[in-house]
């Protein structure tokens, strides 16, 4: 335990690999050790930090799931959880495939878990098991196109009592065809909405049908929304515009077109506060860890710190990280409650 709890100050205080943890370990005074649990090696009770080749391999050994289930935060009170994956490419090797994360997110930006999908399979294969543990009762799960699939609607429905809100694209090309040829002309509910941001400027008209008597076939389709974005590049002055619908088991009154765009926008939250932050913070793609279970165990290593620096209210990780990392033997052990 002492190992691990080293580990997760180093990475708060902004450890990127094995070595700059390990390094982090030997430079931290008694006073840091004592609090860490760090073992007595003399009479005198001197505190003898872990050294980088027993870091490695605690966390090489660690089991991930346990791990990511330990360090992660419990959904309780989030409306919505948002489920996307991620490869960590530096872990690719000659004919090893980089490891692939599924991660699930709260709405409010906090990780709730995460684990590695097994080489020769997908995301598909491993979305219930990623959400099993929790509670999601009356929750909403978010997730892109891969994961519109009926065995994962009943499960969020019957089995976690949660609802799905499903992206449909041209993956699957029966249910998107019945969607588009739905009387949007009918539909008379809408929301229009625009932003600017990543360099341009968008615009999305939502519209919203119920589907109950439509004979829409997908399990506890109820609603389905259509979207249409119009995104102008500010530089070059270039326009696009795309349609996607989203498909759900939410009423008309639990869900409007605008709780729909709210909804559809908080996927949009693992990959700009998890997936990009541990990549520009924390350099993951970068790192060159490949072996046993490091890759997916630095990356829980990264979302817990990012989860803490969150919670207690940086907006900024990179700089919450350089706030940590003035003081990096008092400060990280503070924001983790190990004073």
């Amino acid at each position: 335990m002492a190992v691990l709890l080293v580990a997760c100050s180093a990475v708060v205080a902004g450890a990127k690999s094995f070595a700059a943890i390990g390094q982090w370990a030997t430079d931290a005074p008694q006073d840091t050790l004592a609090r860490l649990g760090a073992r007595t090696a003399t009479v005198f009770g001197v505190r003898v930090a872990p050294s980088g080749a027993t870091i490695r391999r605690v966390i090489l050994r660690t089991c991930p799931g346990g791990l990511a289930d330990l360090l992660g935060s419990e959904p309780d009170g989030s409306g919505t959880v948002a489920v996307d994956g991620k490869s960590a490419r530096g872990s690719r090797h000659r004919t090893t495939a980089a490891a692939h994360l599924l991660a699930a997110m709260t709405g409010s930006g906090q990780t709730v878990t995460q684990l590695r999908v097994p080489d020769k399979t997908n995301e598909i294969t491993c979305f219930a098991a990623l959400l099993a543990p929790y509670d999601l009762t009356g929750m909403t799960v978010t997730a892109d196109a891969l994961h519109t699939q009926r065995d994962h609607a009943r499960f969020l429905v019957e089995t976690k009592k949660a609802h799905y809100a499903l992206t449909v694209k041209r993956n699957q090309k029966g249910l998107y065809e019945q969607l588009r040829t739905l009387p949007w002309q009918q539909a008379t509910a809408r929301f229009y909405d625009r932003s600017t941001g990543h360099g341009r400027w968008e615009t999305r008209v939502v519209q919203a049908l119920t589907v109950t008597d439509l004979g829409v076939d997908f399990p506890h389709a109820v609603q389905v929304a259509k979207i249409v974005r119009h995104r102008t590049t500010v530089i070059t002055g270039k326009r696009a515009r795309e349609t996607v619908y989203v498909i759900t088991d939410l009423t008309s009154r639990q869900a409007s077109p605008e709780r729909i765009a709210q909804i559809v926008r908080s996927q949009w939250v693992i990959e700009n506060r998890l997936h990009f932050v541990r990549d520009t913070a924390y350099r993951e793609d970068a790192s060159k860890i490949r072996t046993g279970h490091g890759p997916e165990n630095m990356a829980t290593l990264r979302s817990f710190a990012v989860n803490q620096l969150r919670a207690v209210g940086h907006t900024n990780i990179a700089a919450g990280l350089r706030e940590m990392s003035l003081r990096p033997f008092e400060r990280p052990l503070t924001l983790l409650g190990l004073s």
